[in-house]
């Protein structure tokens, strides 16, 4: 900090001496977390003393915007209610300390909580010594080499924060008293968001407009020696059958009846598997959500637990690198210690070279990619110490990166084509020739990855048929999001950076804009509408092209390649006046959603509104505010008594969200799957919706009796 501010004065340098500490005085290092507190405090010894700020201790006021647009968009920077009593003991800590090492987090973030509590203590304790440490892991070895080389704070990396938090600002400051004045109080806009949140929404438009179309399959289970094959029909009559019906399969599965079965071709290809990069934060949260079933805001607590530290028995260590990065670089040192362990346990899977991979166009490759701190942590040894998620995501990454280093996996691909009558099935199988990469691989791989199988099959061959069989399907449209494919579009989008990704999908649950259903992010009314007002008015603001391209700017900031005030201004000053034309034109949308309902109050008799508020659409009394009853809205009716079925909360539990019937307790009926309002023609029973891998989305009886799957046909029906 000494060496970055520079306006120093005769006067400071006095009071410099005057404030110099005796000789023995410990060095104070602040940090952002307890736990990393307590892993440095152990690597640092008796001359250190380790202290948490536990995150931003002073930033922008809460009740205000709090940027001055007319003097260069300056933030006002306030301590933070609450966290006075922790600045203040930093700032006695530190004078009674030779110097302070501000050692927060080494990214943007952690840079601006640096120079911010810096800054305070400079003001506070003029020529104390102060400077910035930053490491990537928490070792003993990467803390100690941080602490002997300090440096000064990266001012540039302090603006391109400083510049991102005041464009949220000027974004979410404005935005929100609009949709507070033309839509309901107490909503609120963001940046990031707003464009994640447009993204969802238009994501549905096109799952709600699909229109499934029905197909079928037909499928051989032939017998060859002691083993049966499953083939699927691939050719009849020459064309690649058109099964739209179940008369057409039908037809087709009589005419192959008691044909004889013969291989009539069969060939084989080598396919090269070449391993994954080490993980970003990115795939890390992808992969996690995919294999493990974690949200991004779980993948990112665990993942923070494993970077600051936990006890191995005798010892305190980091055991993941930073895992805030969208790099896939890795250090060379640890290149050697990993080609240096495999060749003892792995020698043959060793390839020739280190394997380097690059970093994608809109990397910063600030930091390295996330590896293990040291692979003689393998999964095994640290079991002990994690809780069983802790491992699980440990060994997620220790995998990856070792498998990473090592040679590609080479599959031979068996293919045969079998004659039944006039069609041709097809069947395929692939079994390893080199298991490579795949031989550390346990956890993070599928059992599709993991099979291996010989088709012992010869041209000419004739087989046994079992059976020919037809299968109904229905053609599957785009799925809804989940963390995984949400994160995966914000990325490839150009949309926040590395350390947004969960904080913004936390963020619209919370406000309840999105609800997580069977791990698909659907939006809810209330996002919707504020989605709707937001792309209509200021598309441009909310567009993934805005976005990306302040992301854009904010890495030009940090290379000193653009001045963030002269952008600032080039952009708020144009969003303002067409925000204040929007606010005087709009007409007001309060009350618009509300519905008078045929529903009346048990409680006065009155008709029942239905009303939006913060946590979706409810009913309440028209009678208001003599009346005050509320209750939740019937999607269905119930099948066993009559009553309604309406939304219901559980605060514990995985499926938080369930539907029951509003008769409860007298009436027990439950389903997990949300309701639609369409009947079963078959029963008469309600259409819920489900989701799986072989039918993608899709309307199905409620009733276990009732065998009906909605279908294209059903949908003309019902218009």
């Amino acid at each position: 900090m000494a060496d970055t501010i520079k306006k120093k004065t005769s006067h400071r340098k006095t009071a410099a001496k005057k404030t110099a500490k005796s000789a023995g005085g410990k060095n104070l290092v602040i940090v952002e977390s307890p736990a990393k507190a307590k892993t440095i405090e152990k690597y640092l010894g008796s001359h250190y003393k380790v202290l948490a700020s536990m995150g931003h201790l002073i930033d922008l006021p809460k009740s205000r915007i709090g940027v001055d647009v007319d003097h260069g968009f300056e933030p006002e920077y306030l301590t933070i209610r609450g966290r006075a009593g922790v600045l203040k003991n930093l700032v006695l800590e530190a004078k009674k300390s030779e110097s302070v090492l501000l050692a927060s987090d080494p990214d943007r973030e952690g840079e601006a909580i640096a120079y911010l509590i810096g800054k305070h203590l400079e003001e506070k304790i003029p020529g104390l010594p102060i400077k910035r440490v930053a490491f990537n892991e928490i070792t003993q070895t990467a803390v100690k080499e941080a602490v002997s080389a300090p440096r000064p704070l990266d001012l540039s990396k302090v603006d391109a924060q400083k510049a991102r938090r005041v464009l949220d600002r000027l974004v979410g400051y404005n935005l929100s008293p609009l949709l507070w004045k033309k839509v309901k109080n107490g909503l609120s806009a963001g940046r990031v968001q707003s464009a994640a949140l447009k993204l969802i929404c238009d994501r549905e438009k096109e799952v709600e407009s699909f229109i499934p179309e029905e197909f079928w399959t037909i499928e051989a289970l032939l017998k060859a020696s002691r083993s049966t094959v499953k083939a699927d029909l691939v050719l009849y009559m020459g064309k690649k059958p058109q099964l739209g019906n179940e008369e057409k399969a039908m037809r087709t599965v009589a005419a192959l009846a008691d044909k004889p079965a013969s291989v009539s071709d069969i060939r084989s290809v080598e396919r090269l598997v070449r391993p994954k990069p080490p993980f970003t934060t990115s795939t890390l949260q992808q992969t996690a959500a995919n294999r493990l079933g974690f949200t991004s805001k779980k993948t990112m607590q665990i993942a923070q637990i494993l970077y600051e530290g936990v006890n191995l028995g005798s010892r305190r260590s980091g055991l993941i690198t930073y895992m805030r990065t969208d790099s896939t670089r890795i250090a060379e040192s640890a290149l050697e210690e990993t080609r240096t362990w495999l060749a003892e346990h792995y020698p043959a899977q060793l390839p020739k070279a280190a394997q380097r991979y690059s970093a994608g166009k809109q990397s910063q490759d600030a930091h390295e990619a996330i590896r293990p701190t040291s692979l003689a942590y393998t999964p095994d040894s640290v079991a002990s110490y994690l809780q069983k998620d802790e491992l699980k995501l440990y060994t997620l990454v220790w995998e990856r990166f070792v498998a990473s280093q090592m040679i590609p996996a080479l599959l031979k691909v068996v293919t045969a084509d079998i004659e039944i009558g006039q069609g041709v099935f097809r069947t395929s199988a692939s079994a390893y020739i080199e298991e490579g990469f795949y031989k550390v691989i346990k956890l993070s791989a599928s059992k599709e990855e993991r099979a291996s199988h010989n088709l012992a099959l010869e041209r000419g061959q004739q087989l046994g048929v079992e059976s020919i069989e037809a299968s109904q399907h229905f053609t599957q449209g785009p799925s809804r999001y989940t963390d995984a494919t949400i994160i995966k579009a914000l990325e490839e989008l150009g949309i926040g950076r590395p350390s947004t990704y969960a904080p913004t999908i936390s963020t619209l649950l919370e406000r309840y804009y999105v609800s997580r259903q069977a791990k698909q992010l659907t939006p809810t009314a209330l996002g919707r509408t504020i989605s709707e007002i937001l792309s209509e008015f200021f598309p441009e603001v909310i567009g993934a092209g805005f976005t990306a391209q302040m992301e854009s700017l904010l890495d030009k900031v940090e290379d000193e390649k653009a001045d963030w005030v002269q952008a600032m201004k080039e952009f708020y000053f144009p969003f303002k006046k067409k925000l204040d034309e929007v606010m005087s034109t709009l007409s007001s949308k309060k009350g618009e959603l509300d519905e008078v309902t045929d529903i009346v109050c048990e409680r006065c008799g009155k008709p029942m509104v239905k009303k939006l508020g913060r946590f979706g659409f409810f009913l309440a009394c028209s009678g208001f505010p003599a009346c005050k009853n509320t209750k939740s809205i019937p999607i269905a009716v119930c099948p066993k008594c009559g009553g309604d079925i309406v939304e219901r909360k559980n605060p514990k539990g995985k499926r938080k969200i369930f539907y029951g019937c509003s008769r409860y307790p007298a009436c027990d009926f439950v389903t997990y799957d949300k309701p639609t309002d369409t009947l079963c023609p078959k029963c008469g029973w309600f259409l819920v919706e489900k989701h799986d891998k072989a039918s993608g989305t899709h309307k199905a009886c409620i009733n276990p009796a009732c065998d009906y799957l909605h279908s294209r046909d059903d949908d003309k029906g019902d218009d």
